[in-house]
């Protein structure tokens, strides 16, 4: 990963919002319509060189091809790996089962209510190896030429594969994980092969412990974790830790929050994952507070904070200020060099999810640019 030299770079989660073309093709294929391949290949390649001009044009350093290919995050695993079919179980929320009108509200979301989440119901493994690679051709060719300090793609984590596919094959969660983990290496190494940044998205470590976990004590919760860590590194054995980095996750939905595990309880564990950066949300009410956790916590050799310093649920246009005074509070405790500038997740984690306006997710995204470049001024 790039490090900063003279200012703070800047990059975001990984979704951003698609085109309204390309959404209603991917609700076709997902709902199982025919669509005609190579057009939809088209298509995805344009929206990829879209996106990145856009990025580019509203100063994010780190760029990426916004998921312009994926159903979402989480789900697009399905369409990559042998072993899913039929229906999982519907997720339960531990923080919205208190409040059943606002999960009505979170479920309703359009591209929430439509996601396909299969459970594992045989042997997975890799049946696609090439689309990874035609993601990173189409971030590549969108590149060629392109003021951009670095690209990186997103790969769903082992673990978070295990949360929203349940399993009905392995009978030992330790078999299945250690299963995806195989069957997710080569996309994780095609990432790396190409050159890009691989970013590895983890709400099991975060999000998972008010669903997957959450009858679990802090200490059982924090030995699941470990266990997904191990899996995750086991995948990872070829990837050069400064070529790669994790995202946190506690949900990505406007909601009570309350039974979030705290980043302290995590952040030990977190750090055992073999990637240098550390990308997580430090911009909403639930997590705002947690820079303080930096007070007491040392930030290993080698590895770079990435905290969220925009909201990527609400649509208020954060100021300049603030970014800058969010991104100061990292700075002065683990050091200028160790901080880029990040959101707190994703702007289009479903096809069709709108929670922020697309035209206000740009300037959510200028003004992360804008406030990085007033924190340089005080640290450089």
């Amino acid at each position: 990963m790039k490090r900063s030299t003279e200012r703070f770079l800047t990059t975001h989660t990984g979704s951003l919002p698609r085109p309204e073309d390309l959404i209603r093709t991917m609700f076709a294929k997902e709902e199982g319509v025919p669509v005609d391949a190579a057009a939809l290949a088209a298509r995805i390649r344009a929206s990829v060189a879209e996106v990145v001009g856009k990025q580019i044009e509203a100063g994010v350093d780190v760029v990426d091809d916004g998921e312009m290919s994926k159903p979402s995050y989480a789900t697009y695993p399905k369409d990559r790996l042998t072993g899913f079919a039929g229906a999982s179980h519907p997720l339960q929320y531990q923080d919205l089962v208190d409040f059943p009108g606002m999960a009505r509200r979170v479920f309703g979301d359009p591209g929430r209510a439509r996601r396909k989440t299969p459970a594992c119901t045989g042997p997975v493994a890799s049946r696609d190896d090439g689309a990874a690679a035609a993601d990173a051709a189409n971030l590549g060719a969108a590149l060629a030429g392109a003021k951009a300090a670095e690209g990186f793609l997103t790969a769903a984590s082992p673990g978070v594969i295990s949360l929203f596919f349940r399993d009905e094959h392995y009978g030992s969660h330790e078999k299945y994980l250690f299963a995806i983990a195989e069957a997710m290496r080569p996309e994780y190494e095609a990432v790396a092969r190409a050159g890009f940044v691989l970013q590895i998205d983890c709400p099991d470590l975060a999000m998972g412990r008010h669903i997957q976990y959450a009858a679990l004590s802090t200490e059982q919760f924090r030995k699941a974790a470990r266990l997904h860590i191990e899996a995750l590194n086991h995948a990872l054995a070829n990837v050069p830790p400064d070529q790669a980095r994790v995202h946190l996750c506690w949900g990505n939905y406007e909601g009570p929050h309350h039974y979030d595990v705290p980043l302290a309880d995590i952040i030990d564990v977190v750090f055992t994952a073999r990637v240098n950066g550390i990308s997580f949300e430090a911009a909403n009410p639930r997590h705002g507070h947690e820079w303080r956790v930096f007070e007491r916590v040392k930030l290993p050799a080698g590895k770079v904070l990435i905290p969220g310093v925009i909201d990527s649920t609400t649509n208020f246009i954060e100021h300049p200020e603030l970014v800058a005074e969010r991104i100061a509070r990292y700075a002065k405790l683990v050091g200028r060099d160790n901080v880029i500038a990040g959101t707190d997740c994703g702007f289009g984690t479903w096809v069709g999810q709108s929670a922020v306006d697309p035209d206000i997710v740009w300037a959510k995204l200028a003004t992360l640019a804008a406030g990085a470049r007033l924190a340089s001024k005080e640290f450089w």
